[in-house]
């Protein structure tokens, strides 16, 4: 069943949100097919629910609902200059519905509300349909990075005007 005959609940920085095991599993799931194909490898395998609790507690967290199911996530961190996403998920069964869109509507919102002009994100190199799909959105590279240890890309960093 397609997200048009659904109703979307988005939720910025959900006061008692509690599902922290589904939210980790979620994110799990969404980056699994990253494994072997990133290198470094993502410090994701490394978190645990209580550090996703606190990363909500650091920086604000937009969930995804259907009927109360959780089915998509970002954080959202407050930077000089823009609001940095991270750990985008979603749902296998909800791609390509318009769940990741609604999700980056919300940090619009709260863009808005810092006065930040655009949003910012990170994509690793070898994850060119990230790149697509989040040109698709709007974003445009500006940046690439390394991780410490690495003389070669690793990242790039995109970003899209707020309201793009």
């Amino acid at each position: 069943m397609g997200v048009s005959n659904l109703h979307i609940v988005i939720d910025l920085a959900p006061q008692a949100f509690a599902a922290w095991e589904a939210l980790a599993h979620l994110v799990r799931e969404a980056f699994e097919y990253m494994d072997g194909r990133i290198d470094p490898p993502s410090s994701l395998g490394a978190m645990g629910v209580a550090d996703f609790i606190q990363k909500a507690q650091d920086e604000t967290l937009i969930v995804a609902q259907i009927n109360n199911q959780l089915i998509g996530c970002a954080f959202a961190a407050i930077r000089d200059d823009c609001v940095y996403l991270s750990k985008v998920a979603v749902h296998q069964a909800y791609r390509r519905q318009g769940v990741t869109r609604s999700l980056f509507e919300a940090a619009d919102e709260l863009a808005r509300q810092m006065g930040k002009a655009c949003l910012e994100l990170q994509t690793r190199i070898e994850l060119t349909e990230n790149h697509q799909a989040f040109g698709a959105l709007g974003f445009i590279k500006v940046a690439e990075t390394a991780h410490p240890g690495y003389s070669r890309t690793t990242s790039i960093t995109m970003r899209r005007a707020v309201g793009d």
